[in-house]
């Protein structure tokens, strides 16, 4: 058997990338499609108000018990670090508004999504995985019932709602978590940390919490039911779907974080 020529062997490296990158453009289209199909069914009757409240709750009630421990340890934790590193250049003072900005601005949408995609995308991606690999799916088909009206659009749509809500609350306990920290340890005043907290929120920040929310709650829902909905392979098949769900909700997130904050920053 003869030997690659040269030229061949070195255009070996560039040929990976490119299926590489053809690959990953695929399955860009593939869930772009999924979520324009998805979406167009939504929109059209018959509608399912009781799955869509049995997601909310789901979704946003359960989750709240996560977010608010994590929202009110990272409101603490940003409070001590921001007095330890300002003590440095004698800026204590600049702890309620840095807090205040840091959390409502990034961490508490980017935390809250983070922490309902680990448990929502999931949970997700195995239903929807389990049903499809034990013909369940194509059970409903049977039945003349829309699998996407049914399961798709009701978690779709009350992700949507829920982050948004979940996000104001984590910015209120992180902010809790902020004051109660720095009011009990770090010697400041309760009356002049809340007059500087409320000098430095502004409506501009919270309209862009929940900017940042309702796209996360899209995400997190869309990859969960997408990897779930697409799932092969059996029990393995819906390990797979899972896992890749959460990876894919917490990328989406991160990377949409960055280009919402550029969009409305980056100048």
């Amino acid at each position: 058997m003869s030997a690659p020529s040269p030229a061949i062997s070195l255009l070996s490296p560039f040929a990976a990338i490119g299926r590489a990158t053809l690959a990953a453009l695929a399955a860009i289209g593939r869930v772009a499609a999924f979520a324009l199909h998805t979406v167009r069914r939504a929109v059209t009757p018959p509608y399912y108000p009781g799955r869509f409240l049995e997601q909310l709750g789901y979704i946003g009630w359960l989750s709240l018990p996560v977010v608010g421990l994590t929202a009110i340890f990272t409101g603490a934790a940003l409070a001590q670090q921001i007095y330890t590193a300002g003590s440095r250049f004698s800026a204590q003072s600049t702890v309620p508004a840095v807090v205040v900005i840091g959390m409502v601005r990034e961490l508490g949408p980017v935390l809250v999504g983070l922490m309902v995609a680990g448990r929502i995308s999931s949970a997700m991606a195995a239903e929807l995985g389990t049903m499809r690999v034990t013909e369940q799916l194509d059970a409903l088909t049977t039945l003349r019932t829309d699998s996407y009206r049914y399961l798709i659009a009701p978690r779709l749509f009350a992700a949507l709602i829920a982050l948004p809500l979940l996000v104001l609350v984590a910015n209120a306990i992180g902010l809790f978590g902020g004051w109660l920290l720095a009011t009990t340890r770090l010697g400041f005043n309760s009356a002049s940390y809340l007059d500087v907290t409320r000098r430095f929120l502004s409506v501009d920040d919270f309209q862009m919490a929940l900017v940042k929310a309702g796209v996360f709650g899209f995400f997190i829902a869309l990859m969960g039911c997408y990897h779930g909905f697409t799932t092969q392979g059996g029990a393995a098949g819906v390990g797979n779907a899972t896992r890749n769900a959460v990876v894919s909700a917490f990328v989406l997130i991160l990377a949409s974080n960055f280009l919402i904050t550029a969009t409305a920053f980056g100048r």
